[in-house]
């Protein structure tokens, strides 16, 4: 088994070297790289590899981009020193994980879980079975912060103005347009759905209380229980309508204001 190691550790790489030869001998270290850029060059000008060890966070970035570079045509295991929780979604996509500091019989699990792999499927099909493209755009997602709208161009008074998000304190619909409230209590009509402003939005910031309603931690003043075991909220500025937190959405909404 041939092996190509990704990692910009040399500590790393000595230890990582040293584990598969005490796990499987038949494992060879062909290829070590330490960045995005020596890794698509080693890729470019040698046969693929059967199996890539790959360091999530190398010198020059996160090694996802090595996968926009150039094709990846082996199977690939990641290491990181990132927490299980926050990488699950290695075990969706059925691509093993190795958690820093790499423990032999991690490294063992993961080696005969590849040849398994190798076992079941065609060399032709194992790509596609193992859908590394898949993986790579799922652990983007979780690795690489997503980028939140910073502000809004609003339409006042004949011109245009342009708001920082910090500045709004809440987002709501009077039935017939979606508008927000400045912290200095000033209305503007913004032209998104709720929809679609769920997606802008940061979730640490604002919350969804209902269909029609985001609030943002600064704006809530005070919490009191409501009928339905539902929330009534006290909003700064105040609001001129009943502000309810739905009976769906109150843990997650503790959950939230306790952060």
């Amino acid at each position: 088994m041939k092996i190509l190691i990704v990692e910009d550790e040399e500590l790393a790489v000595k230890k990582l070297q040293k584990t598969l030869a005490a796990v499987d001998s038949a494992a060879e270290v062909i290829g070590v790289t330490g960045s995005i850029r020596a890794s698509v060059e080693w890729l470019a000008t040698h046969p693929a590899p059967d199996l890539i060890l790959m360091d999530i966070e190398l010198a020059d970035g996160q090694s996802f981009e090595i996968f926009d570079k150039t094709d990846v045509k082996s199977t690939v295991i990641f290491t990181t020193s990132y927490d299980e929780y926050a990488i699950k979604a290695f075990k969706v996509n059925s691509i093993d994980y190795l958690l820093k500091p790499i423990q032999k019989e991690e490294l063992q699990t993961a080696l005969d879980k590849f040849r398994s792999m190798q076992h079941h499927y065609a060399p032709a099909d194992k790509r596609a079975t193992l859908n590394v493209e898949s993986l790579v755009k799922e652990l983007q997602q979780q690795f690489q912060p997503k980028e939140y709208r910073k502000r809004f161009l609003v339409k006042h008074t004949h011109k245009l103005v342009s708001i920082e998000v910090p500045d709004i304190a809440y987002f709501f619909s009077d039935g017939r347009l979606n508008l927000y409230k400045t912290s200095d209590n000033k209305k503007y009509v913004v032209d998104y759905t709720m929809d679609e402003l769920a997606e802008m939005l940061d979730p640490d910031r604002y919350f969804r209380i209902s269909r029609s309603f985001f609030v943002s931690i600064g704006s809530v003043e005070q919490i009191q229980d409501y009928f339905g075991n539902r929330l009534f909220l006290h909003l700064k500025p105040a609001v001129d309508k009943e502000v309810l937190v739905s009976r769906e959405k109150v843990s997650d909404f503790k959950k939230w204001m306790g952060k």
